[in-house]
């Protein structure tokens, strides 16, 4: 295989559009693409030509305008290239089909933005990520808007969030003489996976419908001996993962990294990071993609955040930056951090922003998977916090107490023995618990789950930060002594939001409190982390930055709260019906045969002792019955739950239906560990996490 060949294949990319487009046109389009001119939509029939011919080369026959509609999953109608020429046709796609689409927009969720009656939708086409083609189709990515305007995507939104924080960082860079064409933020997803058995999958009611086990006892051996971590690969995963390089390769998606993650059956994808528009597409596309060659090895790829309780749920870590198309990259501290000034001031507006809108920065990751995840097992707490690592903690500290900053020298590596060489350390630990946390140029955004859509954070991240650029600008402009202003600016922001840096462990007991003490939020949940998306505060700034208006806000707000309500209700029904149908039966035909048995036995001799039949049947008989009263209580709970009213469902669900739920559970679970495996209806944990060889 000639990687570098196969790189992009799939891709209409730079080297394509310059090899097959009129110098003219591709200059026009490389100018919108990065430098953010307006598009010239008067080159769109030369691009909408040279599209076609190229996918028709590549084996296309049909093209779609691929967009994210607000179900957090991509979308896609598909329209053929034939045209007819009398009796014959001919391959065609015009500019105008290139630049826009019209979908029904009355299908989607829209928060009550768009009455459902009112069906027109556009997708319109989104330059500055490429197009490709996939199974014989040409994909063009697209923004969804609704006839009157408002976005029903969360491209459009992100797209806004991008433009914004160019627009206030060229503000700031031009205080210190800096002028750019464009500043970009740029995002490397990392990806945490499941791979299990599809045959087993099939045999699971609860994965197939909710993407998690509901039930399900703990195996004897799960993560304890931490040998899982970076093991050696297994030939069938091997494979899967060979095949998945090759894929997401051909479509110019930088797979850089794999390796096994650290509970049993959990593997990790890491990409080089891209411009955020791009990183989204790309990751949405290697989601699908990872499903689609896990079944081609009889495998299923599971995204769900926590699909087995007591092991590693799967996260999706956002590295994200800010960088010039000259490439200055605006969180390299360089150096000398103490001498930086430009670095400081951008830190510090990142700190402000974070403290501001941790209310938000939470809920833009709230998902009712995510909630099983936060908190253990890797994973960071939801009580938002910075961690800035010894050498900017330091850096910070003296600033926030005006003392000189004193340097440590970073130590070089070495084991101690001649053979080994002297290995160059970096400037600061890494804290997997922190939530936020500097990792050396960029910020690591930990929260994210692994299904979703990257866009939702990095808006959020987007917009906030620019919001802290605006209000440092509008400050700083026009002030004869420039750094002393910023000395002061940096000094005052980084001591009014010093409580949100927390550089120690998130998951030690004295965190929580300490955190409440500083006042810090801790939404644990998802029905509690979204409703502060309808405080004026936080609708304002995305108002103010241009990325939403408050109908756009306020519908995001409850189309969560709506679809977490819809993912419990679907839960709970679905565990109803896997007790009562299955296991509950189960168990009482494993009961019968235990008091047959003691039947037959002493009928041979009534004193054959039978303590052991006896104990399981009293032990089954009481998790039995007790298991039937929580059904019913689930069951009469989950139909007094107002499901019209979403906001009031939703707190029904996270503080009723859930522990309910956790109840019936902890009976069911019991009785697994109870019962004869010929008996029990469903693969185990075993058969699921050791079934892959």
């Amino acid at each position: 295989m000639n990687l570098p060949e196969i790189f992009g294949k799939n891709v209409f990319n730079d080297s394509v559009q310059k090899e097959m487009l009129p110098k003219e046109v591709y200059k026009a389009l490389r100018a919108t693409i990065e430098a953010g001119k307006q598009l010239d939509v008067s080159i769109a029939g030369a691009v909408a030509a040279a599209m076609k011919d190229w996918a028709v080369s590549k084996g296309a026959t049909h093209y779609t305008h691929w967009f994210q509609p607000l179900t957090g999953l991509t979308a896609e109608k598909h329209d053929s290239f034939i045209e007819p020429d009398g009796d014959k046709v001919i391959m065609s796609l015009t500019g105008k089909s290139l630049i826009v689409g019209e979908p029904d927009a009355s299908s989607f969720p829209s928060g009550g933005s768009r009455a459902t009656y009112m069906a027109r939708g556009y997708t319109a086409w989104d330059p500055t990520s490429p197009a490709f083609v996939k199974e014989g189709t040409l994909y063009i990515p697209t923004i969804f808007v609704s006839y009157t305007g408002e976005t029903l995507d969360k491209k459009a939104p992100l797209l806004r969030s991008m433009n914004a924080i160019d627009k206030q960082a060229k503000r700031v860079l031009k205080l210190f003489g800096i002028e750019c064409k464009k500043v970009a933020t740029t995002v490397g997803p990392e990806q945490e996976y499941f791979l299990v058995d599809a045959e087993e999958y099939y045999k699971r009611k609860d994965l197939q419908l909710t993407g998690r086990t509901l039930f399900g006892a703990p195996v004897s051996r799960g993560q304890e001996l931490e040998d899982h971590y970076f093991g050696v690969i297994k030939p069938r995963v091997g494979e899967f993962m060979r095949d998945l390089d090759n894929e997401l390769w051909s479509y110019g998606i930088l797979s850089k990294t794999k390796h096994n993650e650290v509970a049993p059956a959990q593997h990790e994808m890491a990409p080089v990071y891209s411009t955020t528009n791009v990183a989204v597409d790309t990751n949405m596309l290697t989601m699908e993609i990872m499903k689609r060659v896990a079944k081609k090895h009889g495998l299923i790829c599971l995204l769900h955040e926590k699909p087995f309780r007591g092991i590693n749920g799967s996260g999706k870590h956002n590295n994200w930056s800010m960088s010039t198309d000259a490439g200055l990259n605006l969180l390299d501290p360089g150096p000398s951090p103490e001498s930086n000034t430009l670095f400081e001031l951008v830190l510090a507006a990142v700190v402000k922003a974070v403290d501001d809108y941790q209310g938000i920065l939470r809920a833009s990751v709230a998902s009712a998977g995510n909630d099983h995840r936060l908190g253990a097992d890797e994973a960071p707490p939801a009580i938002i916090s910075v961690y800035l690592g010894d050498q900017l903690g330091a850096l910070v500290d003296s600033i926030v107490k005006g003392e000189n900053y004193k340097a440590a020298k970073t130590p070089k590596g070495s084991i101690g023995v001649p053979e080994s060489p002297i290995f160059p350390k970096d400037a600061t630990d890494r804290n997997r618990t922190s939530p936020f946390a500097f990792t050396g140029n960029k910020f690591e955004f930990r929260m994210l789950g692994s299904q979703a859509n990257v866009a939702d954070a990095n808006i959020c991240l987007n917009t906030i930060v620019a919001d802290a650029f605006s209000s440092f600008a509008d400050e700083l402009e026009g002030k004869p002594d420039l750094e002393s202003a910023v000395e002061a600016l940096v000094k005052r922001e980084l001591k009014a939001h010093y409580r949100i840096i927390f550089n120690h462990d998130g998951y030690g007991p004295e965190w929580e409190p300490e955190a409440a003490k500083r006042g810090l939020l801790n939404n644990k949940n998802t029905a509690d982390a979204v409703p502060v998306f309808y405080e004026e505060k936080n609708i304002d700034v995305f108002v103010k930055q241009g990325v939403f208006t408050r109908e756009e806000a306020v519908a995001r707000a409850d189309i969560r709260l709506e679809n977490y309500t819809k993912i419990i209700n679907i839960e709970a029904l679905t565990m109803l019906e896997m007790a009562k149908q299955d296991i509950l039966p189960a168990v009482s035909d494993f009961i019968a045969e235990l008091c047959q048995n003691v039947v037959s036995k002493q009928s041979v001799n009534e004193k054959l002792p039978c303590n052991a039949e006896k104990t399981v049947i009293g032990k089954l008989s009481e998790l039995n019955d007790c298991a039937f009263a929580a059904v019913e209580k689930l069951e009469s709970d989950l139909g007094k739950v107002d499901k019209g009213d979403f906001k009031s469902a939703s707190q029904a669900m996270a503080h009723v239906i859930i522990p309910d739920m956790e109840v019936l559970r902890g009976y069911v679970d019991a009785m697994e560990k109870l019962t004869s495996s010929d008996y029990w209806p469903y693969p185990t944990y075993f058969d699921l996490l050791y079934s892959v060889k």
